[in-house]
């Protein structure tokens, strides 16, 4: 019997958004939705922290209600910890609205590129030791298309359905699978880039 899936996170506050950027918070997330539970001292070992300070982003996280602790695993004296959603979402035009809320979205936006940066050269880094199948179907592109904001969000909202309902089914290990980055971002091109 498959698992049902864990509910989307929808971030609507600021605040909210800016501690989710922190990049240790969100590489802790990270793992706990991707691995499962897991102790601040586990995590620690894999992220190279301490675990007093994977200890203390995980509280962090459980106040904002992105990760909850796991009753009744372990030995009594090390504390296990569970993502409590698959994904968060946000809706950066009614964030931006808010005090702090450009802020506290660019912040995100940042993160999220640190993360699509390490993500990527991992990939041309190590990517042949997953085998030619996978170096057959890997693969980046780059579509620039003249839209109105209106458009692009039509655009956007067309490309996140089709990965909400492959999410649907496909976010638990199988037999053949592995984890499968689908990055995308839609923004207006800068003469500075």
């Amino acid at each position: 019997m498959a698992q049902s899936r864990p509910p989307i996170a929808t971030v609507r506050d600021p605040q909210v958004l800016r501690a989710l950027a922190h990049p240790l918070r969100g590489r802790l997330l990270g793992l706990l939705r991707l691995d499962g539970p897991s102790t601040a001292s586990r995590l620690a070992e894999k992220v190279g922290e301490s675990s007093g300070s994977t200890s203390y982003h995980l509280r962090q996280l459980a106040q904002y209600g992105f990760v909850a602790e796991v009753r009744g695993r372990g030995n009594g004296r090390e504390r296990w910890w569970q993502a409590e959603h698959s994904m968060t979402n946000w809706e950066p035009d009614e964030l931006i609205e808010q005090p702090g809320g450009l802020e506290a979205h660019e912040e995100m936006q940042r993160h999220q590129i640190e993360v699509m940066g390490r993500e990527l050269r991992a990939w041309v880094e190590h990517g042949r030791e997953h085998g030619r199948e996978w170096a057959a179907v890997a693969g980046l592109s780059d579509y620039v298309l003249r839209l109105t904001p209106d458009e692009a969000r039509q655009l956007l909202e067309e490309v996140y359905a089709v990965l909400d309902r492959w999410a649907e089914t496909h976010l638990e290990a199988r037999p053949g699978t592995q984890p499968v980055n689908f990055f995308t971002a839609a923004f207006p091109r800068s003469e500075q880039a």
